[in-house]
């Protein structure tokens, strides 16, 4: 994707989280001991327990357990090796 406004490449970043709620479209998930409440209004077929990928507030994929943990790691080691 190219931005125009920015004047370069876009890269968006969609975080995994595990649903321990659901609840009239909108669930609430647990980011490594971080709560918040996003919207399934656009990926509606999860369940408590499934990991998913938000960005933006919204649940955009489902993704195993696996593959959430390994991304949380490397997000993890991103964060550390950006700290000065």
């Amino acid at each position: 994707m190219t931005g125009t406004s920015l004047g370069g490449n876009i890269m968006c970043l969609a975080v995994p989280a595990k649903i321990e709620k659901i609840e009239k479209g909108e669930a609430l998930v647990d980011f490594g001991g971080v709560k918040k409440r996003i919207s399934l209004g656009i990926l509606s077929r999860v369940s408590v327990g499934d990991h998913v990928l938000v960005h933006a507030g919204f649940a955009i994929g489902k993704v195993t357990r696996q593959e959430a943990e390994e991304t949380q790691r490397a997000l993890a080691e991103l964060h550390k090796a950006l700290r000065c």
